[in-house]
């Protein structure tokens, strides 16, 4: 690594203390803008932004907080009601509540995504005619929500009405959860018998390597993708599954390994499964762009890749177990974002956070999204707390062009308020936007036409753009006589919002204004200042 990396890592360790007694919890799933007042009496004071030819550099203000982006997510589980709802069968206005508050705590704390979980066990939280209602919504597997409501599109409009990307989780392999009760005539078990194995723990599992394994999963992804208003598509860890789930033994493959050899396949068992996940793991992301290009398709893998990468870390070896070759969907680029699960503590040995966190970057060749996942369960305390709030740092540090973090899970950010408070209260104070991809979409917005008109002891800012379907969000900057620049993100739907002419005791006038768009992916408008006294 760098020596500018070691250093700038070695201030945030100095200055962040990182010394705790936690243990790491292991995965097992992995305010808003009040409207404009009414104003009674308005002088008009039109201020016309400067034309600008689209070669012209836009100068900004050093002190402009134009650098605003960062990914800040949490993982919402379905599987066992880990997450929501919080029992199979609530009433349909119970589920709808519970969602809202879960929803309203990410806003309410400066998160701008989410990590939905609506494929758990080859079921469906939504409306789907290629898999059955899911039991941990109904409580029984096929049976749809009564009154009836597709929970994906609940979802989809609260997260966005609250600024909130909605990526979606699926699990693409698990074909029953030991947690989800009795298997139904209309499980893939007893639909499709042929692409299912059953393991030693009660888990029953789809064979990677079968096409139709590939082709039903690739069905489902791409239902999603073009019936919903999604961000993002999101796998976790859960490919071949792991060895403990069948007493150690090895995965019950046998047909289709023999089926293969007898076709004239050359490979190792190992490597031939291996290759069945990769040939997967793309079709997916070219599938997922060939429809939807600004829908991101992230991965959350299992922290270590292998163990002796680097060098001085041990433990798990998932390419070897569960036949996931992580660092090759990265290297190659097969992905948006990348969120390996690091949920270790900094000064672990064999597993330390940063030197993961380095590694993976290292091999992060195409300058993908790197948004580690972090654990956030644990007692709460104050070494906790601390813990936490070091890693999102030392992200920072180490990750400056795209900083970001996805947190396992929100349980615990909910059951622990002196976390919550001390992340809003420190890293997390203000909002921020996800970062954009310029894989995808290298093009900025249209700037913003902008009218300010002065009303009592307010200005009344207005806005809009020719072509208003490629907006996602806008970010009104603002700057008083005696402060520093400030900020406020706005959803799309806004068109307006009132500033104080004058603020604190010495009455400190508001100088300098500026309005940019953000599209789809992420890309800001250019910048225009605009003085307004």
């Amino acid at each position: 690594m760098k020596k500018t990396i070691l250093s700038l890592f070695a201030v945030l360790l100095f200055f962040y203390s990182c010394k705790t007694t936690q243990e790491v919890q292991e995965k097992t799933e992995t305010p808003v803008t009040p409207e404009p007042e009414e104003v009674v009496e308005e002088i008009p004071t039109e201020i016309d932004v400067p034309e600008k030819t689209p070669k012209e550099e836009v100068v900004w203000d050093p002190n402009t907080p134009k650098n605003i982006e960062e990914f800040r997510a949490a993982w919402i589980a379905t599987v066992a009601n880990i997450n929501w709802p919080s029992k199979p069968g609530l009433s349909t206005s119970a589920q709808q509540q519970e969602a809202l508050e879960l929803l309203d705590f990410l806003e309410e704390h400066n998160f701008n995504a989410v990590v939905f979980q609506v494929r758990p066990q080859a079921d469906a939280l939504y409306n789907s005619e290629i898999e059955p209602w899911s039991y941990y919504l109904t409580g029984e597997q096929g049976k749809a929500p009564d009154p009836y409501y597709d929970p994906l599109k609940f979802w989809i409009n609260a997260a966005h009405q609250r600024g909130l990307e909605l990526h979606v989780w699926l699990n693409p392999y698990r074909a029953h959860h030991t947690t989800g009760k009795e298997i139904s005539e209309k499980s893939v078990i007893k639909t499709n018998p042929d692409l299912v194995v059953e393991l030693e723990n009660g888990m029953w599992w789809m064979d990677p390597a079968q096409k139709g394994t590939q082709d039903r999963s690739s069905a489902v992804v791409m239902d999603i993708v073009k019936r919903y208003d999604v961000d993002g598509i999101h796998f976790d860890d859960y490919f071949y599954p792991y060895d403990s789930y069948n007493n150690g033994k090895d995965f019950p493959d046998d047909l289709s390994w023999k089926a293969y050899q007898a076709a004239g396949g050359q490979l190792s068992r190992g490597d031939w499964r291996r290759e069945s996940v990769n040939v997967f793991i793309k079709r997916i992301y070219e599938e997922i762009k060939a429809e939807k290009p600004h829908v991101k398709f992230g991965l959350s893998p299992f922290g270590i890749w292998r163990p002796g990468y680097p060098e001085s870390v041990q433990g798990y070896d998932q390419y070897d177990k569960l036949y996931a070759d992580a660092k090759l969907w990265l290297n190659e680029g097969w992905i948006d974002y990348y969120t390996p699960q690091l949920y270790w503590k900094i000064s672990q040995l064999g597993q330390s956070f940063p030197e993961l966190l380095g590694w993976w970057q290292s091999e992060n060749t195409k300058q993908r999204h790197l948004w580690p996942g972090m654990n956030v369960g644990g007692e709460g305390d104050e070494m906790h707390i601390t813990e936490v709030i070091n890693q999102i740092m030392i992200t920072r540090g180490m990750l400056p062009q795209s900083k970001g973090a996805v947190h396992w899970s929100i349980g615990p950010l909910i059951k622990n308020p002196e976390l919550a408070k001390a992340l809003k209260e420190g890293p997390y104070r203000k909002k921020t936007l996800v970062p954009p991809s310029p894989w995808l979409d290298n093009t900025p917005p249209e700037i913003p036409n902008v009218t300010v008109n002065e009303n009592l002891d307010k200005m009344e800012i207005t806005w809009g753009v020719e072509n208003e379907e490629d907006i996602d969000k806008w970010v009104l900057y603002f700057k008083y006589e005696t402060g520093n620049w400030d900020y406020k993100i706005l959803n799309s739907e806004k068109r307006s919002q009132d500033l104080q002419k004058e603020v604190g005791e010495k009455k400190t006038k508001l100088q300098k204004i500026g309005i940019t768009s953000v599209d789809r992916t992420g890309n800001q408008s250019e910048f225009i200042e605009i003085k307004v006294n």
